[in-house]
């Protein structure tokens, strides 16, 4: 084994030496449906779901660890696993949760960062959603958690080891040049897109979505769609005057058919929509730092008559 090899599966195994926490939001609202069974539905336990990557791997985790041999298909939706589970034993199972507010309350700086992560990654999957479905994806879903758990390796190092999440942020906070890979190689000695797919194997989460989380497969459509998602996310929670997001807003702009202007009108609107869910993570989210824009219609393109709002 090489020197890399052993540096990836160190973390690997320190990221899940813990069963994972999840949001207190997600633990008041499934707490809620689990009272009123009669009430709850499948999609409405999703949508709750969707709004928390560590849910979701949980759930993911679960399913694939208790699927019969039978099956052979992969289950790589919330939908799929919770007609599998059913609503019961889901709500029996996933009752009592540890929350990441709990877990990090002494440290308010590592639970901000955790948070911010959090809601990065549900912008993500939003973003992803939206592009999956305008290019008529097979499995729009798949797209969307494939982007909801992107960098779920970032969100559990805020939970697992803070002090090693803060240089991290401190170096890219000291230069905003600084690409993350090479943030996380100086302070981890490993990047976490390798700690993640590396972990995603060890989690049994499915092929698929391992392929999809893959940032070397650039160039397929579906993985282009989530590392995109994951990029814009990433860039835009950093200022909408990033340099990166000409560049993304361009790559948008072929993947759909777009000029990079459309990709972005695109582009803000969804993270407008993503502002919405602000109360789940309790940081401000992207479109808190949008300038004054032009309300834009749901091709992307400007409303006609629009006036100057700001979110």
């Amino acid at each position: 084994m090489s020197a890399a090899t052993a540096a990836v599966a160190e973390w690997v195994q320190k990221l899940g030496r813990r069963e994972p926490p999840v949001l207190a939001r997600t633990v008041r609202e499934l707490a809620v449906l689990a009272a009123d069974e009669d009430n709850a539905t499948p999609q409405r336990v999703s949508d709750i779901v969707l709004r928390d990557p560590l849910m979701t791997l949980k759930v993911l985790q679960y399913i694939q660890l208790n699927r019969h041999a039978s099956q052979r298909t992969e289950i790589t939706t919330i939908a799929h696993a919770l007609m599998m589970l059913g609503l019961g034993p889901f709500f029996r199972h996933f009752s009592r949760q540890t929350t990441l507010e709990s877990m990090l309350e002494s440290w308010p700086p590592a639970l901000q960062g955790a948070l911010a992560v959090a809601s990065r990654a549900r912008h993500a999957a939003l973003y992803a959603r939206d592009w999956a479905a305008e290019r008529h994806d097979i499995e729009v879903d798949e797209v969307m958690i494939a982007a909801l758990l992107h960098d779920v390796a970032e969100l559990l190092l805020w939970c697992t080891a803070p002090i090693q999440a803060m240089r991290i942020q401190d170096l890219q906070r000291a230069d905003h040049a600084l690409r993350s890979e090479d943030a996380q190689h100086a302070v981890l000695g490993v990047n976490l897109v390798d700690v993640q797919l590396s972990a995603a194997r060890e989690w049994r989460l499915p092929a698929v979505l391992h392929h999809l989380m893959d940032d070397h497969h650039a160039r397929r459509p579906r993985e282009a769609n989530v590392i995109l998602a994951a990029a814009v996310a990433r860039h835009s929670a950093r200022g909408w005057n990033d340099a990166a997001l000409a560049h993304d807003y361009e790559e948008i702009g072929r993947m759909l058919g777009l000029t990079p202007e459309n990709a972005r009108r695109r582009v803000i609107r969804i993270a407008l929509t993503a502002a919405q869910d602000w109360s789940w993570y309790g940081v401000p989210p992207a479109a808190a730092l949008l300038p004054l824009i032009t309300p834009v219609g749901q091709d992307g393109r400007a409303a006609a008559g629009g006036v100057a709002a700001k979110p």
